[in-house]
């Protein structure tokens, strides 16, 4: 399989909605929105077009990842993260390593532009192997109604989350609003 990792253009906006919605479209703990929250992920100011990422197999794209910027806001302090969400792979085209090299490509990434970590509400038996761990372990609380094993973060560097634990402040469009977007 000879597999591309490249930044996102927006030729292949229509191509991701497809994948992310057929990637999506049997998972139960989904509500089958996720294409329309990276089309309103783009339009706020958190969108970092750097760190939407598609991955391609002879000129088709198969997967895609995005990272955006998220606050952590502390009693005395704000800290600057990532959140990522989500990461889809069509689904003929799963179980093939295809996911992993995305987390990992967006990872290194985001460490080049100088982020020091990454949120995320997903399974809790799959993001560990990239080192992720409860937010709680780094006193960080995620806005959303999910057990504390599901609400996860990882350092992209040593010391990356140290004294950043308070509220994860997601955008609005995480929550189905649209009052985030960009003037």
């Amino acid at each position: 399989m000879d597999l591309l990792i490249r930044k996102e253009k927006v030729s292949d906006y229509p191509a991701v909605a497809a994948l992310i919605e057929r990637a999506f479209l049997t998972e139960a703990m989904s509500d089958h929105r996720e294409h329309i929250l990276v089309d309103r992920l783009r339009q706020t100011p958190g969108f970092v077009p750097e760190l939407s990422l598609v991955a391609e197999v002879n000129h088709t794209v198969v997967g895609h990842i995005l990272l955006t910027e998220i606050l952590i806001k502390g009693t005395t302090h704000e800290s600057q993260s990532l959140a990522l969400a989500p990461v889809s792979v069509l689904p003929a085209w799963q179980g093939r390593g295809i996911g992993s090299k995305l987390i990992e490509a967006a990872h290194e990434r985001a460490r080049q532009l100088g982020y020091a970590s990454v949120l995320l509400l997903g399974h809790a038996t799959y993001y560990p192997r990239f080192g992720y761990q409860p937010a709680t372990t780094f006193g960080i609380e995620l806005p959303f109604p999910a057990p504390p094993e599901n609400c996860l973060a990882l350092e992209l560097r040593p010391g990356g989350l140290a004294n950043s634990g308070g509220a994860a402040c997601y955008p609005p469009v995480f929550f189905g609003e649209d009052s985030s977007a960009k003037d």
